[in-house]
């Protein structure tokens, strides 16, 4: 508790007594955004204060051309007056229209519940986005796409790639198509600079420079799309100290990304949406009021750069005798480079990127070290994760060293890439000019171990080789942020959420990929069906928006939302095809709306949901859709793929029934009565015909008696009231005739896990996870792992950093710790404590970041006693089940209360505002009866 209040009391040290203070201001859900693309964004708070039980009543917001006016409390462009409401998110602005390209300040104050106005917000502001024909893009590069030959199309799945059109990709890599370049522009700067604006876009990805100095801290930026539908820009901020009076130098490098892949090496698929190009755009404002436009034109010129070699998937390699000291830089001589070529523009749509950026989030030095044999070194970096290295190395001219980099070791100890796709390596050729250091900028890859030969380490002990002085393994994934943590007193759970986490921050890139290594691709269905832990574990307020943005614009027009979003290579059948994939269109905007309180997806993308439910509808035959991959990786004796126990037309089907009711539920909150009326009908009829193509109501059983048959109708509340529980007993019968040990999939084990969790199997839960055998999470931490494999069984799958069966992390947060949301006030407006205690564990804890502040539930069992800790954000409430018989001493503080009793959970209630409350509840009777988990009256 005492931490708790530490940290509150640092946040309202300067509030006085009784006060209420806004804080976090953020527009369109982001703070400070610098391309807002809506004509009334909204604005968004979260509150602080001292007190307990505390409340917003009324707010007053005002939005400034100048932060000097706003400062003096002028509201030029919106002064909304006094508001009286409890809302503190997503307040839509309402003044003077507001123009593109602008800088707006706004801050906002509050009145409490006992009507004390707060003070001042700090100030905040957001930046509006340009229309694309004030953009007026113009693209360069150093080749045009129709001389370039690369080939016309999207991809090609390399099972199916006939040799011609494998052969037409292969240009060789140093070929201006494929090269990485570098674009330089100077420009003079003779007044003294009030702010700049930069928009941009390299392709497939860039590094930008003002006068040397990298501008922003993204990792392959801008993030990945369907370039024939969207292509992302960025843009960034400048001052007065990124420029110096004179000669000025924007140099730019380019590489290839997604955009344009390569075919030596190891590539999962090729596609080109054309050579590596660029947009760039910047505005000038001066202190006398006027303005300067440096953009990309037939003016600046190219050179190739000391990268020659860069895939997405095949590595990249450096030249060091190829730099061009300072060529970013003003003095620089480019009478040896050569003029741009004006390229054709990619087809997509320019859009700002609103999805926070890739960066280095952390790096990790060398654990241990093995030399194989003379010269040649095997480092464990102590972590399995998606990056790539940086190494520190000296030797003569023209020396070379090559890193290979994999998740495993073969048994003689050296790299396996078998499994995870090869060969990938990074190739570095020295310079000879003292101790040289290197990071490659457009290629990464899932490794732990670095493999080098032909070197020394640490010590110049044969003059061949060249040194290593120093290795790193740099860490990559999205800024969005950390939103959450826990803890228990039980190790295996601790160190899944430690496995499964770390694969998730690994596949955390421009898309949730399902594989750092091998594919590195956007499969849809991880996202919903482990979403509510990828939402407790981090901020996704605006990547997921970028998601549906995605999932959009692959949307063919019959409605096939395919299974990989961007869609780069067609697999064909059901693995473009699969209705447990294809339904995250409709659930993703839903949990959006859940976690977030934010309806905005479910306005903007209603049309794909009607539209995806309606192509489900063509494929069904009386209602029952047959198609897919199914439970996919369900456990068994079978080899791991297509779903084995259960029928595939069960588990389509029912997705079928998902999608259309949550249409319909939609519908409904949108206020589209005909749609309501149409796709409510529509459910009632699949559960009708559902129930009766599966259910066998003499066993009381559905489908093939699985446990996914079984528990995936009991979680979308498909079977009949009647028989739930007979369904249930059946589930538990075949849990327990297993050994307590689960046969479900990629699909199945989230249905399996909320159906025990939500009908208080709790206990059943704790058992089928509590052990290091597989199936289970132990067996991958007694193998030695650092994150969550493809397979229960490591030996068996092909990736070792895969997030897909991590769908655990929700029993953590909602039912361990018991952090659960209240579907009728979404956002966690009010929300749900109700931890259970289960097995032998003695504490559990969790805190989650939501939009309305930190939530925390933290007990533990200690001297006879149920200790509870909470943290309630200011105005939001809470209700607490406390897992104790409703004849408990409970005392809050302290001081002893009486609480309520829910019938249906057979628990004391209370119910609590904001603040932080110790409860305390005693565990046993004096004559020694149990208090904890049943009633003992």
């Amino acid at each position: 508790m005492k931490h708790f209040k530490i940290i509150l009391f640092l946040l309202v040290t300067f509030i006085s007594n009784g006060q209420i203070l806004p804080v976090r201001l953020t527009t369109e859900m982001a703070e400070n955004p610098l391309a807002v693309v809506q004509n009334q964004p909204r604005l968004s708070w979260k509150l602080v204060s001292k007190e307990s039980d505390a409340s917003q009543v009324a707010y007053l917001i005002l939005v400034a051309s100048s932060e000097e006016k706003l400062n003096n409390d002028d509201g030029d462009i919106w002064n909304s007056g006094r508001v009286n409401t409890d809302k503190n998110l997503h307040i839509v602005y309402n003044g003077k229209p507001l123009k593109n390209e602008t800088k707006y300040f706004w801050k906002v104050k509050v009145w409490n519940q006992s009507g004390k106005v707060s003070k001042w917000s700090k100030n905040a502001f957001f930046r509006t986005a340009p229309l694309e024909s004030d953009l007026n893009p113009v693209w360069i590069g150093a080749i045009t796409k129709a001389d370039s030959h690369l080939p016309e199309g999207r991809t090609y799945h390399t099972a199916t790639f006939n040799r011609e059109k494998k052969m037409s990709f292969i240009n060789a890599s140093d070929s201006l198509a494929r090269r990485s370049i570098m674009l330089r522009k100077p420009f003079e700067i003779e007044k003294v600079v009030k702010e700049a604006v930069v928009y941009i876009s390299g392709l497939g990805h860039y590094e930008l420079t003002i006068n040397g100095k990298k501008v922003g801290n993204s990792q392959f930026a801008p993030l990945w799309t369907d370039y024939d539908k969207t292509v992302n820009y960025n843009v960034y901020e400048l001052s007065a100290k990124d420029f110096q009076k004179g000669d000025n130098v924007i140099g730019i490098l380019l590489g290839n990304g997604m955009y344009n892949t390569l075919a030596e090496r190891y590539t999962k698929f090729f596609v080109s949406f054309g050579p590596p190009t660029l947009f760039f755009k910047m505005k000038i404002k001066y202190n006398d009021g006027s303005e300067e436009i440096v953009k990309s034109d037939g003016t600046w010129k190219y050179s190739k750069s000391p990268i020659t070699y860069n895939s997405i998937f095949g590595g990249e390699d450096y030249n060091a005798n190829l730099e061009q000291k300072d060529w970013n830089r003003k003095d620089f001589k480019d009478r040896d480079w050569k003029k741009v070529v004006i390229q054709e523009a990619p087809k997509g749509v320019l859009r700002p990127q609103t999805a926070p950026p890739v960066t280095i989030q952390k790096q990790y030095e060398v654990k241990t070290v093995k030399e194989l044999k003379p010269n040649f070194y095997v480092f464990d970096m102590g972590q399995n994760l998606s990056g790539f290295p940086t190494i520190k190395v000296k030797g003569k001219r023209g020396q070379s060293i090559r890193v290979w980099v994999a998740e495993g070791l073969n048994e003689e100890g050296t790299i396996a890439q078998g499994r995870s796709g090869k060969p990938y390596y990074y190739d570095y050729t020295l310079k000879g000019d003292g101790t040289e250091e290197w990071t490659p900028k457009f290629s990464f890859y899932g490794y732990q171990y670095v493999q080098i030969e032909n070197i020394n380490y640490k010590e110049d002990k044969n003059k061949e080789f060249p040194t290593l002085v120093d290795l790193k393994s740099n860490f990559i994934y999205n800024s969005a942020g950390e939103a959450g943590s826990f803890a228990c007193s039980n190790e295996i759970f601790n160190k899944t959420h430690e496995l499964i986490n770390n694969s998730i921050k690994s596949n955390f890139q421009s898309v949730f990929t399902d594989c750092p290594q091998r594919e590195k691709l956007g499969w849809l269905e991880e996202i919903q069906l482990n979403g509510p832990g990828l939402m407790f574990n981090y901020n996704l307020q605006t990547f997921l928006p970028a998601t549906m943005q995605n999932i959009s614009d692959s949307q063919r027009d019959n409605g096939l939302i395919p299974s990989i979003v961007p869609e780069y290579i067609i697999f064909g059948g059901d693995f473009t095809d699969s209705p447990e994939w294809g339904v995250t269109g409709v659930i993703l905007p839903w949990m959006y709306y859940e976690y977030y309180g934010d309806a905005s997806l479910l306005e903007k993308y209603f049309p794909i949901m009607k539209k995806y439910v309606d192509y489900l509808e063509t494929k069904s035959t009386n209602h029952i859709v047959s198609h897919g991959l199914g439970d996919w990786y369900d456990y068994g004796t079978h080899a791991a793929g297509y779903s084995k126990n259960s029928p595939i037309a069960l588990s389509a089907t029912s997705h079928y029934y998902y999608g259309a009711y949550l249409t319909a539920k939609a519908a409904k909150l949108l206020g589209k009565t005909e749609d309501f009326d149409k796709y409510n009908a529509l459910a009632s009829e699949i559960k009708t015909a559902f129930n009766k193509e599966f259910f066998n109501e003499a066993t009381k059983q559905y489908g093939t008696n699985s446990q996914f048959s079984n528990a995936v109708p009991i979680f979308m509340d498909i079977v009949e009231p009647q028989y739930k529980d007979a369904v249930m007993q059946n589930l538990l019968a075949d849990i327990k005739e297993k050994g307590d040990r689960l046969t479900t999939g990629d699909v199945g084990n989230r249905y399996l896990f909320q159906t025990l969790a939500q009908n208080g199997e709790n206990e059943t839960m704790y058992r089928m996870h509590n052990h290091y055998d597989a199936p289970g999470y132990g067996f991958q931490i007694k193998f030695g792992l650092t994150t969550l494999t493809e397979q229960w069984d490591p030996r068996k799958g092909n990736s070792w950093n895969h997030f897909m069966l991590g769908q655990i992390e929700e029993w953590f947060y909602q039912s361990l710790a018991g952090i659960k949301s209240d579907p009728e006030k979404p956002g966690f407006k009010h929300f749900f404590i109700q931890p259970e205690v289960v097995g032998d564990m003695t504490f559990a804890k969790a805190d989650y970041q939501s939009v309305y502040g930190k939530i925390a539930s933290s007990w533990e069992k200690k001297e006879g006693k149920f200790i509870l800790t909470v943290q309630i954000p200011v105005n939001t409430t809470a209700t607490l089940k406390l897992p104790v018989a409703k004849n408990s001493e409970i005392k809050i503080d302290n001081k002893r209360v009486r609480a309520g009793y829910n019938e249906k959970a057979q628990k004391p209630v209370l119910e609590l505002g904001s603040g932080i409350y110790t409860i305390e509840c005693t565990i046993y009777n004096a004559d020694g009866t149990d208090l904890l988990h049943k009633d003992a009256d």
